[in-house]
């Protein structure tokens, strides 16, 4: 109760006109920001107002700027809560398949809320946390979505949902010594999550990226979401009428790569060049049906780069002209980037434990140019491939 009621000043006339004049406050003006405006308001509701601005601040990366000088926030909130490209994007899969209502649980500051609602869909929005589930009350109605989002405070594993289309879970995947990796430590469990999508038509859970492949039950549907090339969220879909299926998705677009139980990509020489793929499809154990799409191979048993003779345009990779392959040795990586003049190096590594700020020390390129520099595996030899960006990439657009 006592975290509610600072946030509930900032709804009254005085807390919003409050928010109003601190929104574009920096944080190296605080302190003197703060010293004056509590010549005329109360000291509590000054600090809740200027750290609600830098809640404000920090979710405009993934709220948009318009959207998140409206809402309202919790750290947590913004920590935790779904980017709104990847959540228009689930809520977009829901209304297509014949989703009208759902029932939103674990529904934190109301980012998923809000995006089912602004694609029609009628939410049931449930939060155990009191001040959760009221800014996720005061954010519906900041946006105009409070007749279609209905906030209520209450332990999701006793909230009877059998009068919803579809079942969203989101359980936190933080303690309070950071990110949880076993999924039954989940709050609520993974175990609970997939019993309560057993009793929905249609049912959604969103996981850890890096949740193991055989955590996914077999009736689920894996979905790998990326969005602008870095890997946001795994989501398992129930009820889609594709039960083991696999799919990695690039947002913008979206793109969708859909598993075809490939086996795994034969080992070939580095050729001309070398793809990334993203890493949705990575995570997804889908390199294969990007190397068969591209006529490529691997060029270590264990590393996922593709190397290809040819360039092909994909979404689902970043391609790379290689011009060197020389064996792990910085001296002559030293040597061959100040040959080519190269002043600005781009340095990535898989299967290397040397951290690319070390190498750019050690190197210290100087010069015009620009180069890329694998620290990699060929063939179980570390080995360094030197090249630039293909001229056409196919990334997602």
């Amino acid at each position: 109760m006592n975290d509610l009621l600072p946030f509930r000043t900032l709804l009254t006339p005085e807390g919003r006109a409050l928010l109003d004049e601190v929104r574009d406050t920096r944080p190296d003006d605080e302190l003197a920001v703060a010293t004056r405006l509590r010549r005329a308001h109360p000291a509590g509701l000054v600090s809740a107002a200027l750290g609600q601005a830098r809640l404000r601040q920090r979710a405009a990366a993934k709220f948009g700027a318009a959207d998140a000088g409206r809402m309202f926030f919790t750290p947590d909130g913004v920590e935790q809560s779904t980017r709104t490209s990847v959540a228009t994007y689930r809520a977009a899969r829901l209304r297509e398949a014949g989703v009208r209502s759902v029932a939103d649980l674990c529904c934190g500051v109301g980012g998923d809320a809000i995006a089912f609602a602004r694609a029609g869909i009628r939410v049931l929005a449930v939060d155990r946390d009191p001040l959760t589930a009221e800014v996720a009350r005061a954010n519906a109605a900041a946006l105009g979505l409070d007749e279609l989002i209905e906030v209520r405070e209450a332990d999701v594993t006793g909230v009877d949902t059998s009068g919803w289309d579809a079942v969203f879970v989101d359980p936190a995947r933080r303690g309070s010594r950071g990110r949880l990796f076993d999924p039954e430590a989940y709050s609520p469990p993974l175990s609970w999550a997939v019993g309560a999508a057993a009793t929905a038509r249609t049912a959604v859970l969103k996981v850890a990226p890096g949740i193991p492949h055989e955590a996914v039950p077999e009736r689920a549907e894996a979905e790998w979401i990326s969005d602008g090339g870095e890997v946001k969220e795994a989501v398992l879909w129930f009820g889609t009428g594709a039960p083991g299926a696999v799919r990695a998705t690039l947002l913008p677009g979206p793109r969708t790569l859909l598993g075809r139980g490939l086996p795994n990509p034969e080992v070939r020489p580095v050729g001309r060049y070398l793809y990334e793929p993203d890493g949705a499809v990575i995570r997804a154990h889908l390199v294969a049906e990007v190397a068969a799409e591209l006529d490529g191979g691997l060029i270590d048993p264990t590393i996922a780069y593709v190397t290809a003779d040819g360039l092909r345009a994909t979404p689902y990779a970043t391609s790379y002209e290689i011009t060197d392959q020389l064996h792990f040795n910085i001296k002559k990586l030293k040597a061959l980037l100040r040959e080519r003049e190269v002043g600005t190096l781009t340095v990535k590594k898989r299967g290397s434990a040397v951290e690319p700020e070390e190498l750019r020390r050690k190197v210290r390129p100087q010069g015009p140019n620009a180069a890329t520099v694998f620290l990699t595996r060929v063939a179980g030899a570390p080995t360094m491939l030197l090249g630039t960006p293909a001229p056409a990439t196919g990334g997602p657009t």
